[in-house]
C-alpha cells in the first residue's frame, strides 16, 4: 500500500450489538457513497458453493496454504468453524484502498464479519454469524496491524431500549433475545474502556445517528486523513 492510500483510505471499523442499527445505517451510507467504499474478500478452506467464484465471494485456498498465511502473519483475524478455516488478509484490506476506496470492516459480537462482497457484509447469513471470531480478540487484533483503522462504536440508548427493538423485530426467539441481550450487555461495557474506540455514536434518533456517523466517516471529504 502506497504511503498516500494509507493516509487517505483508512480502514474503518464499525461495531455494535445486534439491533443497534448498524445494518441499516451501513446500507444507507454505501447507497449515499456508492463510489467511496468497498469490500475486502475472505480467505476460506471450504469448497466452493454452486455460483460462486473465486475472488468474489471469497478467495478459496487450501489448509496448508491458509496455515502458512496464518503463519507469516498475513492475517488480521482467521478462525476455525465446521472444521474450515475463514480469515481477513491484511492484503485483501489494503488492495482495497489501493483502489482508492476505504474498507469499511463490520464487528459483531460473536463475530467478526470483517470481510465479504456487499450482499454478504449488509445482508449478514447464518454461516457469518456462526464464525467464531470473538469481537473482543477482533478489535484487538485489526488494532495490531499496520492498517491505521479508525474504530466506531454505534450504541443503543439502553438496554431497555435495545430489547423493546429486538423484540419488535419478531424475528428471535426467547432464548435468542436474552442471548443478543447479555451480548450486548458485555459489548457496551468493552467499548467504554479507554482506548478502544475511536468515536462512540448513540442511535436514539436513526436519522441523528446517521449524519454523526456519515460525518465522523467521511471526515468532511478527508476520507480519515
Amino acid at each position: 500500500m502506497t504511503p498516500s492510500a494509507t493516509r487517505t483510505h483508512r480502514p474503518i471499523v464499525i461495531s455494535g450489538p445486534s439491533g443497534s442499527g448498524k445494518s441499516t445505517i451501513l446500507k444507507r451510507l454505501f447507497a449515499d457513497h456508492p463510489d467511496t467504499f468497498g469490500f475486502s474478500v475472505s480467505h476460506t478452506t471450504r469448497l466452493p458453493r454452486p455460483g460462486e467464484q473465486d475472488g468474489r465471494e471469497y478467495n478459496f485456498t487450501n489448509q496448508e496454504a491458509f496455515l502458512a498465511l496464518v503463519k507469516d502473519g498475513g492475517f488480521i483475524e482467521h478462525a476455525k468453524f465446521g472444521g474450515k478455516y475463514y480469515g481477513t488478509s491484511v492484503k485483501a484490506v489494503k488492495d482495497v484502498a489501493e483502489k482508492g476506496r476505504i474498507c469499511v470492516l463490520d464487528i459483531e459480537m460473536e463475530v467478526c464479519a470483517l470481510s465479504a462482497h456487499g450482499s454478504s457484509l449488509l445482508d449478514l447469513t447464518t454461516e457469518r454469524l456462526t464464525y467464531d471470531f470473538r469481537f473482543f480478540q477482533g478489535v484487538k487484533q485489526v488494532k495490531k496491524t499496520d492498517l491505521g483503522a479508525r474504530f466506531l462504536f454505534l450504541k443503543p440508548p439502553s438496554l431497555k431500549i435495545l430489547e423493546e427493538r429486538l423484540r419488535g423485530r419478531g424475528t428471535d426467539d426467547e432464548e435468542s433475545v436474552k442471548k443478543r441481550l447479555e451480548q450486548a450487555d458485555k459489548e457496551m461495557a468493552f467499548a467504554e474502556e479507554e482506548g478502544v474506540h475511536d468515536k462512540i455514536v448513540i442511535n436514539n434518533d436513526l436519522d441523528r445517528a446517521y449524519q454523526e456517523v456519515e460525518d465522523w466517516v467521511v471526515d468532511g471529504g478527508r476520507f480519515g486523513g
